[in-house]
């Protein structure tokens, strides 16, 4: 069975390392490119909130027996297939889980441009994506 205050917390600690990278990216490029702190800042919070968003997927597909998925996109691509998650959803969260990877894995690859461009822009879908499953939580 789906814990419920499970999702209601994970959805509020993404909501907190959304809202945190964004008023950290809410600077003009060339100083956020000097600004190292705020780099690494904004670098954590995305991490944290992409790592809650997939934590969510695991609990939901783990406790409803959607099967054992063979990669963290391949969860979300499960709750679509559920009918908990709309495509655009899916398809946002896999790309986020490559981000996450990215910064993760391999620190020195990672276009600090697209990392401002996320954290101003594209942040919303994480809060998008718990939208969706908190709507449609079983």
């Amino acid at each position: 069975m789906v814990d419920k205050d499970l999702i209601f917390a994970k959805a509020g600690s993404i909501r907190r390392h959304c809202k945190r990278a964004a008023e950290k990216a809410r600077i003009d490029l060339d100083s956020f490119k000097a600004d190292l702190d705020r780099q690494e800042s904004v670098l954590f919070n995305l991490q944290m909130a992409i790592q809650n968003c997939i934590d969510v997927a695991a609990h939901i597909v783990s406790e409803e027996g959607y099967g054992v998925p063979g990669s963290a996109s391949e969860m979300f691509y499960m709750l679509e297939e559920n009918k908990l998650l709309q495509h655009k959803h899916t398809e946002t969260m896999v790309k986020a889980v490559g981000l996450r990877n990215l910064i993760v894995h391999e620190y020195g690859r990672i276009d600090i441009e697209r990392i401002h461009h996320v954290a101003q822009y594209e942040i919303s879908d994480l809060l998008a994506f718990t939208q969706d499953i908190m709507e449609k939580i079983p």
